[in-house]
């Protein structure tokens, strides 16, 4: 599970998950090293820091990041010697970032729209952290979980999206309106 750097609140629903600032699920605590260094320094501290990715910098301007998939294919697949392999010649860049206000979904939207797994969080030219899509849906399934667990308690929980439903019933002829939703339900059994 992430640790949660800036907002301690979590929310309780998707929706409000979704909305929240980046900062709920960023990892401050990212992996900077110099473009010059190896592969096998970056493994080192990405296993030490428990990190997916490093961001690769020029000068303290972050330009590129590598990630576990990036070091496996573009180098353990070729034969590659991580010892000898400067992160420079393997980085993606450049480094897609957000800044601090950005919402999660908004994460999700750049991470899918450029296939790619974590994003770095940026004010101005400080690195708050990164967040990724890994982080993002371990606490989607975590809120899940835990709408599931108070649905088997007995608590009322009401699975119906009114937005989803596309036509208007005459409301007179059921005798039955769930007082969460407002659905109309034929029968006590129906709701």
């Amino acid at each position: 599970m992430p640790k949660y750097s800036v907002e301690q609140n979590i929310p309780n629903t998707m929706t409000s998950l979704l909305s929240s600032r980046v900062g709920l699920l960023m990892k401050p605590d990212v992996v900077i090293l110099e473009s010059d260094a190896s592969v096998d320094e970056a493994t080192k501290m990405m296993r030490e820091k428990n990190s997916r990715s490093v961001l690769v910098s020029k000068r303290g301007e972050v330009i590129g990041i590598v990630s576990k998939t990036d070091i496996l294919f573009k180098v353990i697949s070729q034969n590659g010697n991580p010892s000898k392999v400067k992160l420079r010649e393997i980085m993606t860049c450049p480094v897609l970032a957000l800044g601090p206000s950005s919402t999660i979904k908004e994460a999700l939207a750049v991470m899918d729209k450029h296939g790619i797994r974590q994003v770095m969080v940026h004010a101005y030219a400080a690195v708050l952290g990164v967040v990724t899509r890994e982080d993002i849906y371990q606490s989607m399934e975590t809120l899940s979980v835990a709408s599931e667990d108070t649905a088997i308690s007995g608590t009322p929980a009401c699975i119906i999206n009114t937005k989803a439903i596309a036509y208007m019933k005459d409301l007179s002829k059921f005798s039955i309106v769930c007082p969460y939703c407002q659905s109309p339900f034929d029968t006590k059994d129906g709701l």
